[in-house]
């Protein structure tokens, strides 16, 4: 299997049409519709479903198309790698970046890091702690700022020292409002908006000392933004991080921190194969240690 071929059949599939991605790709049709098939003949499945007017794709199409742009991803990356190799530092760095408090340290990090290395750009992306854990293990991003707990044993990591505290996120006329702090017992009789990451969500059922059937839960969440809406909306008492509240300010909405308290911090983590984030990344947390 070639990489060329790879990208031929992510066109066609992307274009839906072999005319269009034959003009594309600057082959011709005969041409492409031949790799196409030879390439279905060494899976030895199906790819495509072929229409008068339009192809698409079969259920192991699907398959293939993601492992396929996996692929192709990483070789365009492993190709930048050494093409951009020069006496300077230069290239992109992949971050991960879930909701937390630590994101400040992050970008102030990624701002000095810039003005070190004028020529590095960065590629932020963000999501959930596993999703961001998972894409560094894969090498489809270089850097990850993730939230304990997290299984720190295939990586290089960075613990920062900012601490962050959970509780709910309820509308101003809610009853628990009245309080200044509330407890696992108070919170537990309310529809409860959870965070969708199993750790954090095996971590808070732990702490409640109940299981996941026992309490109302009508939505798990990913992004705190959106299940700042829901409590708008009146769904219920969202569990979050008041660090990553922070970020989502507003003015009908107020936080109560869960006693008696439970902490976590970010982590900053990249692959102990990662030899440039290795190299300089740990220069820089010891430049960072001496100017602070």
């Amino acid at each position: 299997m070639e990489l060329r071929v790879l990208k031929y059949f992510l066109t066609v599939a992307d274009e839906g049409n072999i005319t269009r991605a034959a003009d594309i790709l600057h082959v011709t049709q005969p041409t492409l519709s031949r790799q196409l098939m030879e390439l279905e003949e060494e899976m030895g499945t199906s790819l495509l479903i072929r229409g008068k007017r339009s192809l698409t794709l079969t259920d192991e199409g699907f398959l293939f198309k993601q492992q396929a742009e996996t692929i192709v991803e990483l070789a365009d990356k492993l190709e930048h790698t050494f093409t951009d190799r020069k006496d300077i530092i230069c290239g992109t760095i992949k971050i991960g970046a879930t909701e937390a408090l630590g994101g400040r340290t992050l970008t102030a990090y990624m701002k000095e890091f810039r003005e070190k290395y004028p020529d590095v750009q960065f590629d932020l992306y963000n999501g959930m702690a596993d999703n961001i854990k998972e894409m560094v293990e894969r090498g489809l991003i270089d850097l990850g700022l993730v939230m304990e707990p997290i299984d720190t044993a295939k990586f290089e990591y960075v613990r920062l020292p900012q601490k962050e505290t959970w509780g709910i996120l309820i509308r101003q006329d809610h009853e628990l409002a009245q309080k200044e702090t509330v407890t696992m017992e108070d919170i537990k009789q309310y529809p409860l908006i959870m965070p969708g990451r199993e750790k954090a969500k095996d971590q808070i059922l732990h702490w409640m000392q109940c299981e996941e059937r026992h309490l109302n839960i009508p939505v798990y969440y990913n992004i705190l933004s959106n299940a700042a809406l829901l409590v708008q909306a009146g769904m219920g008492c969202a569990v979050c991080l008041d660090g990553a509240l922070s970020i989502h300010a507003d003015p009908e909405l107020c936080f109560r921190q869960i006693i008696p308290a439970h902490i976590t911090r970010s982590v900053i983590l990249w692959k102990k194969t990662t030899c440039f984030l290795r190299r300089h990344l740990f220069s820089y947390r010891r430049y960072r240690s001496n100017n602070n």
